[in-house]
């Protein structure tokens, strides 16, 4: 504003003097007073101009310069309505970015819960196993011993690009397990002494990624609690390919418990397990499935056992 009473004040007075070509400065300065927000002093800076101007001019003059000056204004505000709008644009751009780095560090929390709580609880039950029979049955504690550094190296594989993801600020590189991998989760779990099987119903598909990895995390996170928690021997994993949908059932033998549902889980898992549970892995797998326009409801089965029902749209 400043800038724009001096330069309107030196022009009025050159312009007064006869001196001509003075009136781009004082057009620069109006402009950048628009462009920053002081409309009403550049419009009053107009108006002192255009009256000054016309004096003692003609009637023709005078409308040719209010003409210029509408222009003028016009141009302006033409001006910081595109760079308004090309900050907002540049603002919405930022939250995008943000909200798909949030949510991918999202994604990589839950890939890297997964793979923990799955693999740690293969390797705690195979130990316990070890610890008990290796002085009576060294084979059996040798076989034990030898599953745990087999998941172990799993784990190592599939945590090497989640970490290195979260190292670098970007996804995982490697690419993320799927449906065709159940088996080995099916093997994983047979190491800590379940009974698990693996079918699939339905013509099979190729899945999109997103479905894909969904569908093995689900699958992955069940048998975990499985495992931990249920105080059963079995585990059955279907895959139903039912039109649109994917329908994935896990059900187990073990003690039941409260109810949870995809849509907003109560309570902590099954009734029987030996610490509770804390949920979080049941909450993970719902957030999978609502994030796809799915479906998770996991409970008791009304013949016992536990079951873990998703659906998910492909």
């Amino acid at each position: 504003m400043t800038v724009l009473a001096v330069v309107l004040a030196a022009s009025l007075g050159a312009n007064l003097l006869g001196v001509a070509f003075v009136w781009p400065a004082l057009i620069v300065a109006f402009c950048t007073a628009v462009l920053r927000g002081r409309r009403l002093a550049a419009i009053a800076s107009l108006a002192i101009g255009y009256g000054v101007s016309v004096r003692h001019a003609s009637a023709e003059f005078a409308l040719l310069l209010a003409a210029g000056l509408v222009t003028l204004l016009s141009v302006a505000e033409a001006s910081r309505a595109w760079r308004d709008r090309a900050a907002a644009d540049r603002r919405r751009r930022d939250e995008a970015t943000a909200r798909q780095a949030s949510e991918e560090r999202l994604a990589i929390a839950r890939d890297l819960h997964d793979v923990v709580a799955h693999s740690i609880s293969v390797i705690n039950v195979q130990a316990n196993v070890a610890l008990h029979l290796m002085d009576r049955q060294p084979d059996r504690a040798r076989d034990a011993l030898t599953a745990i550094r087999e998941v172990s190296g799993q784990a190592l594989a599939e945590l090497g690009p989640v970490l290195g993801a979260l190292r670098d600020g970007g996804a995982p590189l490697a690419p993320v397990p799927g449906v065709s991998r159940l088996s080995e989760l099916a093997a994983r779990a047979r190491a800590a002494g379940f009974d698990v099987s693996v079918t699939a119903e339905g013509a099979a598909r190729e899945l999109p990624a997103g479905v894909d990895a969904a569908a093995y995390r689900i699958v992955q996170e069940a048998l975990t609690n499985t495992v931990r928690h249920s105080g059963g021997r079995t585990a059955n994993v279907l895959l139903r390919y039912s039109g649109d949908e994917l329908v994935i059932e896990v059900d187990d033998d073990g003690d039941g418990g409260a109810v949870l549902s995809g849509s907003g889980f109560s309570g902590s898992g099954h009734a029987g397990w030996p610490d509770g549970g804390s949920g979080n892995g049941l909450a993970g797998m719902g957030e999978r499935a609502r994030a796809l326009g799915g479906t998770l409801e996991a409970g008791p089965r009304p013949d016992g056992g536990f079951r873990v029902l998703a659906r998910l749209p492909v």
